[in-house]
């Protein structure tokens, strides 16, 4: 067998040549469909040969993936086909391996009914059995019809679209058209609209033009009277200031004279007061008197806590300023402040352990009652308390108690109220409405915990 050792070029294999046996030979090219099939089957053998089995031609497509054969070297594969006899009868022999009844069919003289004429031509083409050249021929007549009558089904589908589209357009114009003329008709009522408009516009201005004319003119005689009637009240209220000063000397002697009288009414009312205390101590030492060694409140049956170590505990600031209402009230004689503990250390710390809040109340309490000289009476709920209750000796001059067992807070703080005399002043700290209403109707002045807490801030 001849081989060339060039490198594969297009002008190599021409579809249509003479055949190598001298036989049989086309009068026309392969049709494209047989020859892709042809070359497909070439480019899949192509990795079974060796480089000497192989045209010089194809020997650098061996390393190719099946793709990059058919793709990159179709027309050397195809070229060697046609010119080489001993290739193509080597791929003839890969056919006859590969479908054997085809073969046998072809080389009886028969061409299969159910076989693509296409996959026929071009085992006929590799094989050249008996009239190849005629299979080969058909088989492009057919494709040929084929792509004819494709062509002429796509021509006649794409007629039909061209038709609809047509169709459509022409519909969507006369629907565009008639649009248009309705919004011309619109846009014409509008512009008569405007123009009407415009015309009424143009009158009010000219009225408008005229009222502001006449408005200038009264704004004139307006300022030439206002700055005749500003001079005339200039000249008023330098008077009336000279009135005022005069009012307000005479006002400054009467209170100046006001304070004289009652500075001396103040006196006489301080010599009476003191005549009266010196006579009720005088009194008390003629009828041999005890001195009071105690209270109504300790009459009461209560809890009282037990001894424990101190705390040292961090002191709140509250904001807020010194209540003056809860100051009058510590300052009558023998005034009693009743505490209820829980409701203001809630109120003021809510976030320390109990015992601190007991503590911090019972300090705070301690300075009040040291400022005051009043009696304090603090008030804990220790009906869920199990047990003696642990807590740092009170300060000097506060009573600290705990409710019973079965007892609250607000039941205890009522039997305080109710053991008091009548008339003794007891005032009632607690933000609880109900243990205020019932303090009240039983003679007691009820006060809000936040009133407290800021008069222990100054404290």
């Amino acid at each position: 067998m001849e081989q060339r050792d060039q490198a594969p070029t297009p002008e190599d294999g021409v579809d249509g040549a003479l055949g190598g046996d001298g036989a049989e030979a086309l009068e026309r090219p392969l049709p494209e469909g047989v020859r892709k099939r042809v070359v497909g089957i070439a480019a899949d053998a192509l990795g079974a040969f060796t480089a000497a089995e192989l045209p010089a031609r194809l020997r650098p497509y061996v390393k190719f993936t099946r793709e990059a054969r058919v793709k990159r070297g179709a027309t050397a594969i195809a070229a060697a086909l046609e010119t080489e006899p001993g290739f193509r009868s080597r791929i003839a022999e890969r056919v006859r391996q590969g479908q054997p009844d085809l073969v046998a069919a072809l080389e009886g003289g028969t061409v299969p009914a159910a076989a693509d004429p296409q996959d026929v031509a071009a085992a006929a083409y590799l094989l050249r059995t008996p009239g190849w050249t005629r299979i080969v021929g058909e088989a492009g007549d057919e494709v040929e019809r084929a792509e004819h009558e494709g062509a002429a089904a796509e021509s006649a589908r794409l007629a039909d679209k061209l038709q609809e589209e047509l169709a459509t357009l022409r519909a969507a114009a006369r629907t565009d058209a008639e649009r248009a003329k309705a919004e011309l008709e619109t846009l014409k009522k509008e512009s008569d609209s405007l123009r009407r408009q415009l015309r009424s516009l143009s009158a009010d201005t000219k009225r408008a033009e005229a009222a502001t004319r006449k408005a200038v003119a009264e704004l004139e005689a307006l300022r030439a009277t206002g700055a005749t009637e500003r001079g005339a009240q200039d000249s008023e209220v330098r008077r009336l200031k000279h009135r005022v000063g005069e009012l307000e000397t005479a006002l400054e002697a009467s209170r100046r004279a006001v304070r004289e009288g009652r500075s001396t009414e103040e006196m006489r009312l301080r010599l009476l007061l003191d005549t009266v205390v010196q006579g009720a101590q005088g009194l008390q030492r003629e009828l041999g008197l005890a001195p009071l060694s105690g209270r109504p409140a300790d009459s009461v049956e209560a809890v009282a806590p037990v001894t424990a170590s101190p705390h040292d505990v961090a002191r709140r600031a509250i904001e807020g300023d010194d209540p003056a209402l809860l100051d009058q009230l510590l300052e009558l004689p023998q005034v009693h402040l009743l505490v209820d503990g829980y409701n203001v250390t809630k109120t003021g710390w809510p976030d320390m352990p109990l015992d601190r809040q007991r503590q911090q109340l019972t300090r705070g309490l301690g300075l009040l009652a040291a400022q005051t000289g009043a009696e304090i009476t603090c008030v804990f709920d220790g009906k869920d308390l199990d047990g003696p209750i642990p807590m740092a000796p009170p300060p000097r001059g506060v009573r600290v108690l705990f409710s019973r067992t079965g007892e609250t807070a607000d039941e205890l703080i009522r039997r305080l109220v109710r053991a008091e005399p009548e008339g003794r002043p007891v005032v009632v700290v607690s933000t609880d409405r109900e243990v205020a209403d019932g303090v009240k109707a039983a003679g007691a002045r009820p006060l809000p915990s936040s009133m407290l807490l800021r008069r222990l801030v100054r404290s």
